[in-house]
């Protein structure tokens, strides 16, 4: 198994990792026109396991320009996206190593806020990594005018 980082070349497999069901493969162009140019300028960082040059997983994190906080003076935090694991290598540690090794890369950049979206599935492995839930956080989707 060979762990390598994302590069721009990476972009389709990624929007295919956001996006893997069919009904939501309109939006994989654009995601992957985004994730291209994020990773360029160093706003994305993505990492990839191949096996027998297939990649069978991946994650990623976007770096979010916050700005310092109460209780976080770094001004960059983290968000946790694009978790995938291949259906047939599920249950042998890959995301839990992908994630592992994101975390290492944003504690050793001083960021110290990380957050993420999960399923039902995603959350024991996410607590166990130390992430807590937080019930605070709302969301409103604005209509364009």
């Amino acid at each position: 198994m060979l762990l390598r980082p994302a590069t721009p070349a990476d972009a389709d497999a990624i929007a295919a990792h956001r996006y893997p069901d069919g009904e939501d493969a309109a939006a994989r162009p654009a995601y992957a026109t985004w994730v291209r140019e994020a990773l360029v300028s160093g706003d994305y960082l993505g990492l990839l396991a191949e096996m027998d040059f297939e990649v069978v997983a991946g994650a990623g994190l976007v770096l979010l320009n916050w700005g310092p906080g109460r209780h976080d003076p770094s001004p960059i935090r983290a968000r946790l996206v694009n978790v995938w694991t291949h259906e047939h290598h599920r249950r042998k540690g890959l995301a839990r190593q992908l994630t592992g090794e994101l975390l290492a890369q944003a504690r050793a950049r001083g960021i110290g806020t990380v957050s993420l979206a999960h399923t039902g599935m995603s959350r024991p492995l996410y607590e166990s990594l130390g992430f807590r839930a937080y019930p605070q956080e709302m969301l409103l989707k604005l209509e364009a005018t």
